[in-house]
């Protein structure tokens, strides 16, 4: 699971040999977009042998672009093949309103890895016509486009234009609406065309062995079809199978980064990794992943791998990611406080005790400085991690829970200045108290929420991990988001030396409940629901304890001067709010109890008050910053010796966000467009 950024709101980097102070994490702007960079502080201090690590395994990395494009959409390469040929090769006005059009849609695809919006999942309408388009492409040599064997440039625009113009084909990657096929309505490439919800949740519920303690976390590597026969098959992401050329290249590098590893261990964790690439064996992943939890002294760590399920609306299949990164010992410091003390918030939680767990096992934590960021962690990323997704291995083995601290960082040094502050939080004193303890109190809650909230109570013997199907996400990020808010305020924080005092955690619940109730909402358009899972758990909690307290006036929306702000009178009640509503989200996981999941979501997640948006939208518009931030790798540059020896690692910070996402598709272009 993984933590997004709160909304933060706020020249081209330094390169690398400037000082820190000097470093510039803000970057170009585009549509709704703001892109930053981050500075991989300590990379220098690395020994060779963990340098030349480092550089394989983003290679192996970058080599898994082509996927994530693909999972999200099966039209995807394609139209970014054929927008970036109309990008770099077009003659016609570059100063056109055609032009312009056409970069910044491009610049939205490379962002999204598609077609859909990367956080809201609608599909975006471009700046300029179908008939533009194709007067474009008429004028490009037809072999630099990606048309299939035998098709015509006509009956390549007949098939793509409708995917790209109209609203109404594809209109949403993961659509949530209650009471629609999920599966048919969603545009993402987990299921073959035709295949409706009931087939694929029937297919997999067949499949459950209903009292294996061990249960693999079926349908995460693989895509659902018919086969010549009209069943159901699964098309297995492996070497040799679905994305083979793609899973090919990661193994060859990942091979290459194994003779550099840290330990035997970490080799071992490799080694096991490969088998799974090359088999698809789900079993071989959960050996993997005990392996990879075990290894807790390794200072460089990576994952690569099918990950996160929120791209299925089924919340099943896993998107592919990867990141590499180096353990920042200072402010491990802070998280260690929290991982060693485990057992103490499992106990004092206000959850029911039969759905704690006895014995907190494996629980480790730690703050990272991030080299590298691939497949659905880039552009966009999270703040924080916490894996394995499975069940009994964290009940049994553990989990990791990483703060990505070089990206909080960045995403703290462009918030500043925004005037975001001024026009929507309540007061000067509150502002000052977020002034004050907002960055300490974030933190806090991303190490609170990944390594102790995911990885706290447990499910009920023969409660099954999919449950609450397409609501599951969403209450998982509640659940662990719940987790951190209740333990903020605790007296425990200022005992272990992690929060200065008994006021500090203030700041972090104004700003939740003014981000749950309000603010969060610009990342929406006029007339469209919450739809993305981090969003909807941020609604739910924030109008939760909102309604529940309105009696007491413990959270209250007041207008001044025509303008809506959040007003907390009560904390303390605000914190037995969310502890009360921690203890029923727990029930839920724990007992798979899906109609309550249902009717918590859709009562309190989903919808928009119109009036209030409209009020928001205008109110942000005149701050004129993006509601969304992403980033621009660095470029990891081997310095060879005659012999081809790798003898030392550079890293440049001036590569512009075009030239990254060309070089990209140029040396990391792996799949065929079409994968049918």
């Amino acid at each position: 699971m993984m933590m997004t950024a709160s909304l933060c709101l706020g020249a081209l980097a330094a390169p690398a040999n400037e000082s820190q102070d000097d470093f510039r994490y803000t970057d170009e702007k585009f549509a709704d977009i703001q892109m930053l960079r981050y500075c991989v502080k300590g990379f220098d201090q690395l020994t060779l042998r963990q340098k030349t690590f480092v550089y394989y395994l983003q290679e192996a990395s970058l080599a898994g672009r082509d996927i994530l494009f693909d999972q999200n959409g099966r039209y995807n390469l394609r139209i970014r093949k054929m927008l970036e040929t109309v990008y770099t090769t077009y003659k016609g006005d570059l100063n056109s309103a055609f032009f312009a059009g056409v970069t910044e849609y491009l610049k939205r695809v490379w962002f999204s890895s598609g077609i859909h919006h990367h956080y809201g999942c609608e599909k975006f309408q471009p700046a300029f016509t179908a008939e533009q388009l194709r007067e474009a492409l008429q004028q490009v040599d037809a072999s630099q486009l990606p048309l299939a064997e035998g098709q015509t440039l006509q009956s390549f625009c007949d098939e793509l234009f409708p995917v790209i113009f109209d609203p109404a084909v594809m209109a949403m990657r993961v659509n949530q609406r209650d009471g629609d096929d999920l599966v048919l309505t969603s545009a993402s490439n987990y299921y073959a065309p035709g295949i409706t919800q009931k087939e694929a949740e029937q297919f997999y519920l067949s499949r459950k062995a209903p009292a294996d303690p061990t249960p693999i976390m079926m349908g995460m590597n693989s895509r659902l079809e018919r086969n010549e026969f009209g069943r159901l098959t699964e098309r297995v992401w492996r070497v040799g199978g679905m994305y083979s050329p793609a899973l090919e290249r990661i193994v060859d590098n990942l091979l290459k980064a194994r003779d550099y590893a840290d330990s035997p261990e970490q080799q071992r964790v490799i080694d096991l990794l490969v088998e799974v690439y090359r088999t698809g064996d789900l079993r071989t992943f959960d050996d993997y992943t005990i392996h990879w939890l075990r290894d807790t002294q390794s200072l460089v760590d990576f994952t690569c791998y099918f990950t996160e399920s929120y791209g299925d609306p089924l919340g099943m299949k896993a998107s592919w990611e990867a990141i590499v990164n180096f353990k920042d010992i200072e402010a491990t410091k802070r998280t260690e406080k929290l991982s060693s003390n485990a057992q103490w918030f499992e106990d004092h939680s206000p959850v029911d005790s039969k759905f704690k767990k006895e014995k907190v096992k494996g629980v480790s934590a730690k703050v990272i400085t991030a080299a590298i960021l691939a497949g659905d962690l880039y552009p966009s990323t999270a703040i924080g991690i916490n894996l394995p997704n499975s069940d009994w291995v964290r009940r049994d083995f553990g989990s990791k829970s990483v703060t990505i601290g070089n990206l909080t960082e960045a995403y703290s040094k462009a918030a500043r200045g925004t005037g975001f502050d001024k026009e929507f939080v309540i007061d000067e004193p509150t502002r000052k108290l977020m002034e004050q303890f907002g960055d300490l109190c974030d933190d806090l809650h991303t190490d609170l929420h990944e390594c102790l909230g995911h990885g706290s109570g447990k499910l009920l013997p023969g409660t099954d991990p999919d449950t609450l199907k397409a609501y599951g996400s969403t209450i998982e990020e509640a659940r662990a988001d719940l987790f951190g808010l209740y333990y903020l305020a605790d007296p425990k924080l200022v005992e272990l030396g992690l929060t200065p005092n008994a006021e500090a955690y203030k700041s972090q619940y104004y700003s939740y409940m003014l981000n749950g109730l309000l603010t969060q909402l610009v990342r929406i358009k006029p007339g469209q629901q919450i739809e993305e899972a981090h969003m909807r758990n941020r609604a739910l909690i924030a109008r939760w304890v909102y309604e529940q307290g309105k009696k007491d006036k413990v959270v209250e929306l007041v207008k001044r001067k025509n303008k809506t702000y959040v007003k907390v009178n009560d904390y303390a009640a605000l914190r037995t709010l969310f502890g009360k509503l921690l203890a029923e989200i727990q029930r839920i996981k724990s007992e798979g109890d899906y109609e309550a999941a249902r009717s918590l979501v859709e009562t309190y997640a989903v919808k928009v008050d119109p009036m209030l948006h409209k009020e928001l939208l205008e109110r942000y518009a005149r701050l004129n910053v993006a509601p969304y931030k992403g980033f621009i790798n660095p470029v990891y540059q081997a310095v060879k010796n005659d012999k081809g020896e790798i003898i030392d690692v550079k890293l440049d910070y001036t590569e512009a966000y075009d030239a990254q996402m060309l070089r990209y598709s140029r040396d990391y272009a792996t799949l065929p467009w079409v994968n049918e």
